[in-house]
């Protein structure tokens, strides 16, 4: 084998060898082969026949293996010249390790194992072969076949050989190898098969003339590795471009759409079309919105890790399309948040307002519908002409009658005065049925003018036969002037028990409860004067009955009878009770509402400087240093899924607030902290975290990607953090220098120094920000010596797959590229216009240079 793999070598030089041990005696021999196989000139041979001659040749052969890193071990030029045939054998041995098998490698191992690596991949797809090792692994000869099939198909029919014919498949190995890829037979194929274990070295020699036999095949085949590699770079960028894309467009258009709705401000005009607006901005703040606060966060984070992938590969950073920036976002956001902002507010007070508008009008119309009542058919009373025709006592008794009128008038006075009061208040706050109620108002108004005109008008007729009144009955007069105000009182104190109060604090029903005893406490006084009434109207009747006057049992100055003042008394005293029960609920509610403003209190009391505790402690984590980046990612994932779990707490609050909300509460003194505090807090949290977890992703994407050890990136982050000193997460052009001298960097304070700093801050802060991120300072750091892909290499890539011509075909893209990545190619280069094109020809440096510049690919 040793032989058959020198005089391999050998011809090249016109000679040949029989036997190792006697042709290499004189040295001349192995020198030339040195010569040979390694393309370099040795030192001038002796060619005397002297042994000190041929001693100096072997040592010159000796001198310059060694010269090439290999040890030689106990390999003498004396036991060369003296035919010494193990020593002999190892130097050709050390030789074919050097020359022939040592430079093989594959990914990243060498020599025996690199070329047993090779072999199993190229073997890997042909059934029956499986090679472990260079021994018996080869003994039925399919391992030799399956290599040759592999490269050059043509030269032999693999599916007719058989396992359990191994000489045949020896032999038709060794003749096609011989024959077609100028290999020698370095092996014997009876001696392999006979042999229980076949010298491993002898495999290892002739298996080693296959792989140089076949590197051009392997140098295409890793150029178009590389193509594919930077290819799917380029694809994944796209997809991961379109992504972003549509979900800003999305995230825009929502935002479109919404900031008009929370804009509007028509206020509604019923308590529950104003009720369902704050439903609906509920549903919104708690069902609509937090979905879209982490697709924009999540925008952000998509953004962030595409630029860091752009970067790492040596691509142009992404500019998205015009107004879909990640500023743009924020810009339309923080407009969605300003429309947004004073929306519940506004419906609150508007709430409050139709509150008070009920009120009001409920009040309007209880007083309105009081005094029509008694205004009813007062006008037609007024109009009568009966003085005409009465006798003189009854003269006299109309005008009393007259003079207690006009005193009960004057006690609604009052009354109507409110009315218009009411009526203008309803106005001046908008209220949605001003109309009807200035038009009942004004009917009122005119009707109580009209009343006072009427009034005076029968005064003065009554005036004028005021002489023919001689005699009056008193105490009808009396009565009539007591049971009047009486009765006044009595409406006046019904109208007030019946009256809806609206109240917010306990402290206001309180106020209503003590004037309520007030009230009550006057009752005894009040039976007091009805006892007096009823005096006076049994005398008059004693009167009556005793002298027998013809009154016709009525009182001519009154139409108030003692059963009216009765019946309107047992309704008061029903009343009494009834308040007492209103009030009594209300002071309930309030004492509820009380309790649910506490326990609103306490938790956002707890939960708002709970959500303030995490940023800090956030904060800190993203700026201090435990274990590699995996255990830093790994304790905020766990950090971010406890937070996460505290959501029940936030949705409880929602609970507790929404409570707060339909009872109409609308302060609490137990905390400082509103729902929306809370909201902002809690999705400013979920952000910062989530930020937070994308900024090491990215730094160990950037460590991988830029071969930067768990060692250097601690170095990297302590040092930054060292002059940190304000824990902004950003260093000034100052701190950054210092951190970089600290780093053992050298930047001087001469021109040159200051001239090389200021080409560091053109790459580590392109936008004159005045500001370095730590995200900026690892890439600086990496930047200059990692190992990433570039358009040159990609451009001699493509060169080797086309055959070293200045372009590439259709075919030879689809022969050496797998089918998705090369129609990738064909669809994006452009023709070849060169001198030596031929039709179809492709342009693969204009492409190369594409993939690393601006471009549309």
């Amino acid at each position: 084998t040793f032989t058959a793999w020198c005089n391999s070598h050998l011809r090249k030089a016109g000679t040949q060898i029989e036997n190792i041990e006697e042709d290499f005696r004189d040295g001349l021999k192995l020198m030339l082969l040195l010569e040979v196989i390694s393309g370099e000139r040795l030192a001038k041979p002796e060619r005397g026949k002297m042994r000190v001659h041929k001693i100096s040749n072997v040592n010159k052969a000796l001198d310059f293996i060694a010269s090439k890193g290999v040890k030689l071990v106990s390999i003498g030029a004396e036991e060369i010249v003296d035919g010494n045939v193990k020593m002999t054998l190892g130097m050709i041995w050390t030789i074919i390790l050097r020359f022939a098998i040592q430079d093989i490698s594959v990914e990243e191992t060498s020599a025996k194992e690199g070329l047993l690596l090779w072999c199993q991949r190229k073997t890997a797809p042909y059934k029956n072969v499986n090679i472990q090792n260079f021994h018996i692994s080869w003994k039925d000869g399919l391992g030799f076949c399956a290599l040759i099939h592999r490269h050059r198909p043509e030269l032999i029919d693999y599916g007719k050989l058989r396992k359990d014919d191994p000489l045949t498949n020896l032999n038709t190995a060794f003749d096609v190898a011989e024959k077609y890829l100028d290999i020698p037979k370095m092996l014997d194929a009876e001696d392999i098969v006979g042999t229980a274990r076949p010298d491993e070295k002898a495999i290892m020699t002739y298996v080693s003339s296959f792989y140089h036999a076949f590197s051009g095949a392997q140098k295409a085949e890793t150029a178009a590795n590389r193509i594919c590699k930077v290819l799917a770079v380029n694809q994944e960028n796209e997809q991961l471009m379109e992504d972003y894309e549509k979900l800003a467009s999305d995230l825009l258009e929502w935002i479109r759409r919404t900031i008009p709705w929370l804009e509007n401000r028509a206020p509604e005009n019923t308590m529950q079309a104003m009720q369902q607006k704050l439903e609906d901005f509920r549903d919104y703040r708690r069902l609509h919105k937090p979905p879209k606060v982490q697709e924009k966060c999540q925008l952000e984070i998509n953004f962030n890790t595409l630029q860091t992938k752009l970067r790492l590969s040596n691509r142009p950073a992404f500019m998205p399309s015009e107004g879909k920036m990640v500023s743009d976002i924020n810009n339309a956001w923080g407009g969605l948040e300003q429309a947004e902002k004073g929306y519940e507010e506004w419906l609150l007070n508007e709430i409050r307002r139709l509150e008070r508008l009920d009120h009001l009008a409920e009040k309007f119309r209880q007083k309105a519908s009081i005094h029509e009542s008694w205004t009813d058919g007062k006008e037609a009373m007024l109009q009568q002409k009966d003085y005409e025709t009465a006798t003189l006592s009854e003269i006299k008794a109309l005008l009393k009658k007259h003079e207690a009128f006009e005193s009960d008038l004057a006690a609604h006075q009052d009354r109507v005065e409110q009315i218009a009061a009411i009526a203008q208040e309803l106005n001046e706050l908008d209220y949605y049925d001003s109309p009807s109620v200035n038009a009942r108002c004004q009917k009122i108004c005119d009707q109580w003018d009209n009343l006072g005109a009427l009034t005076q008008k029968r005064r003065e007729a009554l005036e004028r036969t005021e002489k023919l009144l001689e005699t009056i009955d008193q105490l009808y007069l009396e009565y009539a002037k007591r049971a009047a105000p009486f009765n006044n009182w009595m409406e006046g104190a019904m109208e007030d028990l019946q009256d809806t109060f609206i109240v917010h604090t306990i402290e206001e029903i309180q106020g209503l409860s003590t004037a309520h005893e007030q009230f009550k406490a006057t009752l005894p006084d009040a039976d007091k004067e009805r006892q007096a009434i009823l005096g006076i109207h049994n005398e008059v009747s004693k009167i009556v009955q005793t002298y027998h006057v013809n009154m016709a049992g009525t009182n001519p100055y009154t139409t108030i009878t003692p059963h009216e003042i009765n019946g309107k008394w047992e309704h008061v005293r029903q009343l009494v009770p009834r308040r007492d029960q209103a009030l009594m609920e209300e002071h309930a509610r309030q004492q509820q509402n009380e309790r649910l403003r506490k326990q609103f209190g306490a938790q956002a009391n707890v939960i708002g400087p709970w959500i303030q505790t995490k940023m800090e402690e956030i904060g800190r984590i993203s700026i201090e240093m435990h274990g590699t980046l995996e255990d830093q990612l790994n304790h905020l994932r766990q950090y971010e899924k406890s937070i996460v779990n505290y959501k029940p707490k936030i949705d409880q609050l929602e609970g507790d607030h929404q409570q707060i909300q339909e009872a109409l509460i609308f302060d609490n003194k137990h905390t400082n902290y509103t729902m929306e505090h809370i909201r902002v807090g809690w999705e400013q949290l979920l952000t910062t975290i989530a930020r937070t977890i994308n900024e090491v992703e990215n730094q160990i994407l950037t460590r991988d990607a830029k071969g930067i050890s768990q060692e250097q990136m601690n170095e990297f982050r302590a040092s930054f953090n060292h002059f940190d000193r304000d824990h902004s997460g950003t260093l000034g052009p100052e701190e950054f220098k210092a951190c970089l001298i600290s780093l053992g960097y050298d930047i001087g304070n001469d021109a040159q120094g200051e001239a090389e700093f200021a080409r560091i801050m053109s790459i580590v802060d392109p936008n004159r920000l005045g500001v370095v991120t730590f995200q900026a300072f690892i890439d600086f750091m990496s930047r200059e010596t990692a190992d990433t892909d570039t358009a040159d290499q990609v451009m001699a890539s493509f060169k080797i797959l086309a055959g070293d011509k200045n372009y590439i075909t259709v075919d030879e893209l689809r022969r050496e590229l797998p089918p998705d990545q090369a129609e990738y190619c064909i669809a994006r280069m452009a023709p070849y216009n060169g001198r030596d094109a031929v039709p179809g020809a492709l342009d693969y440096m204009s492409f190369s240079t594409a993939l690393y510049g601006e471009s549309d690919l």
